[in-house]
């Protein structure tokens, strides 16, 4: 039971970061950034290319991957939801194009990296640190501490800063921005950063503990999606949460039933939330809400 508990920490850390990174774009943009998935497979990717083909020292990738992962997110938004923004498209509009190009980015790392399964921590295979009896390797203990330290700084960012409270100024009502002089393109463009900036770090965190395929920022944006809905949107403790429930119920029904039944817990779980308590922990309701 100490081991399970561990791993709902390990597993709830990591999606609090997930759920971080995709709200951080979606509150002010209204955008279901599902590219955000390739943002987070590109970070890990990126970190193999320059730690393997050009040898760079590992922290130094990490850096270059973090920043790399970064420009492609801002591309996104730069080159695609931007122009879509000025031509005033319905919402649906931007959910297909997110799709369009989260499958267009993967198919580019397949084709650079080809599809087989890649690690990119190559250090001894250790049994891990035993803490209260519970076996945690040492990226697992730096994936926590990462993740809530980034949490509570993004947090700290966004009530205590100007630029900050121009995010939320600009998720609550973006036209009464524009009109007092705060440029909701350049807020969105800030909030895009920052969300693929932290979308890398959960990837390459992910890929550092277990391994990586093309596709696996799929499932784990996913992750971060639900325990987004289900704590509540623009919800600080909704999401902790959302995070804490989504890792608890897979864990449970992975000692209790099977492990193929953590992904289909998930989605009970959500379509639950949908039916009965649409609008999560938090019950905060959205002035203008769009996919």
């Amino acid at each position: 039971m100490i081991q399970i508990i561990a791993n709902i920490l390990i597993a709830s850390s990591l999606y609090l970061l997930l759920a971080n990174s995709f709200s951080l774009i979606y509150y002010p943009s209204r955008i279901f950034h599902i590219a955000n998935a390739a943002v987070i497979s590109f970070g890990a990717y990126f970190v193999f290319f320059f730690a393997n083909k050009f040898s760079i020292p590992f922290s130094v990738s990490v850096a270059l991957a973090i920043v790399g992962a970064t420009l492609i997110g801002l591309a996104c938004e730069v080159l695609v939801y931007r122009q879509m923004r000025k031509k005033n498209v319905p919402p649906l509009a931007y959910l297909i194009a997110s799709i369009g190009l989260y499958v267009l980015l993967q198919n580019y790392i397949s084709l650079f990296f080809g599809d087989d399964t890649k690690i990119i921590n190559t250090a001894e295979v250790t049994v891990g640190n035993q803490i209260f009896g519970a076996y945690i390797t040492t990226i697992q203990i730096i994936t926590v501490f990462v993740s809530i330290a980034l949490f509570i700084a993004v947090n700290w960012f966004l009530h205590y800063t100007a630029t900050g409270k121009s995010i939320r100024a600009v998720a609550s009502n973006p036209e009464l921005c524009n009109i007092y002089g705060i440029s909701s393109s350049k807020i969105i463009l800030i909030a895009f950063g920052i969300g693929s900036a932290l979308a890398a770090i959960a990837g390459i965190l992910t890929a550092m503990d277990t391994s990586m395929t093309p596709t696996f920022g799929f499932n784990l944006l996913l992750y971060g999606v639900v325990a987004m809905i289900i704590g509540g949107i623009g919800s600080t403790r909704g999401l902790i949460a959302g995070a804490l429930l989504v890792a608890t119920a897979q864990h449970l029904a992975a000692y209790y039933i099977d492990t193929k039944w953590m992904d289909a817990i998930t989605y009970i779980i959500l379509i639950l939330f949908l039916i009965w308590k649409p609008l999560g922990f938090s019950g905060k309701r959205l002035k203008k809400v769009e996919v």
